[in-house]
């Protein structure tokens, strides 16, 4: 009997295999594709393609820090593949949308593969990185560029309901919400039950005091997306008012001091003075304000120095930011937490580094 030998993969077995790779995919049967693919690189450790399909196969399945892992190995073995820096985008802005970090690596992986892909002119790609440009300057704060690369992706592909939604939510974030209206009532013309565009017109109608049409726009969002969308989770007067009162007094006693000539107060939902009062905009669904003077720059020679600051939180749009009661709980507190730290001087960026954004 001769020697056995190994049994070699070879370039049509690796296409074949890919395709049924591919297959399970379309099916969407992540489990058995990362099967299939983890057995093809115990073969061909390198190749790109498998690489790819790994990392995309652990984002489905929720394995967030193990995909961020192969995404990073599938960018390394080919680091100027669109396919590739396409996923690995996506996967940052979507799908780690409130991890900061995530999205501006995110970020840059768009200009390089919208560089890159107006370099070899496929229109369909330049449209997808500006896309998601968008959306992840959008999350980061940063509307305004948002606004410029949605526009931007629009010239591509002009009736693209996800950059429509997306332009409408930048012109939202900007406190434009003449036009955002404008913009999100095209978007249903087209995409009638587009649920984010019901749930920005339910926003807009509260900030109008049309309660009637708020409740029938955010019906019409919990109906179509229920997880995306659930009924706000919601405290009487008194619930909320002693959930803030429990706030204020598990701040650190050297925190408090700073308080003794500070108000604290709920109000339903931001103000337009509120929100443009500076430059750019606050979020309309900001969760809390501070106005005043932070105690480190207050002067004795400024009069409005000597008004007391105010720290406002924001009943509404903390409900809805909550999932749960003991989360809206655990919110107020950290709301509350971040206002003072505006008090004592922090700015966004300091607040961010101690987990209080």
């Amino acid at each position: 009997m001769g020697k056995r030998t190994a049994k070699r993969t070879g370039p049509g077995d690796m296409e074949a295999r890919l395709g049924q790779v591919a297959r399970a995919f379309e099916s969407e049967e992540f489990e058995a594709a990362l099967e299939q693919v983890d057995a093809l690189l115990a073969e061909a450790p390198g190749l790109p393609e498998a690489l790819h399909y790994r990392a995309a196969a652990l984002a489905e399945l929720g394995q967030h820090e193990e995909a961020a892992q192969a995404y990073h190995r599938a960018l390394k073995a080919k680091p100027e593949d669109l396919e590739v820096l396409l996923g690995a985008a996506d996967f940052l802005i979507c799908r780690m949308g409130e991890d900061r970090e995530a999205v501006e690596d995110g970020l840059t992986l768009c200009v390089r593969g919208r560089k890159l892909a107006e370099r070899v002119d496929d229109v369909e790609l330049v449209y997808e990185f500006l896309l998601l440009e968008g959306m992840g300057l959008n999350q980061v704060g940063e509307s305004e560029r948002a606004l410029a690369s949605l526009e931007a992706a629009l010239e591509h592909m002009p009736r693209s309901v996800d950059a429509l939604v997306e332009r409408g939510i930048a012109l939202f974030e900007l406190c434009r919400f003449r036009e955002a209206q404008t913009a999100f009532e095209r978007v249903l013309k087209d995409a009638p039950d587009e649920a984010w565009a019901h749930h920005y017109l339910g926003l807009m109608a509260e900030r109008r005091g049309d309660m009637k049409e708020a409740k029938k726009r955010f019906g019409k969002a919990q109906t179509l997306m229920p997880e995306e969308f659930p009924p706000p989770v919601e405290l009487s007067e008194e619930e909320f008012d002693g959930a803030l009162e429990a706030a204020v007094k598990a701040l650190p006693e050297h925190v408090k001091g700073y308080l003794e000539n500070a108000t604290v107060s709920v109000e339903d939902i931001p103000s337009d003075e509120d929100l443009t009062g500076q430059s750019p905009p606050l979020s309309p669904c900001i969760l809390g304000v501070f106005r005043g003077t932070p105690v480190g720059e207050r002067s004795v020679t400024n009069a409005y120095d000597h008004f007391p600051a105010a720290i406002v939180l924001y009943q509404k749009n903390l409900e809805r930011f909550a999932r749960t009661r003991e989360e809206l709980i655990e919110q107020i507190g950290i709301t509350v937490m971040h206002e003072v730290g505006h008090l004592v001087g922090l700015d966004e960026d300091d607040l961010w580094e101690r987990g209080l954004d």
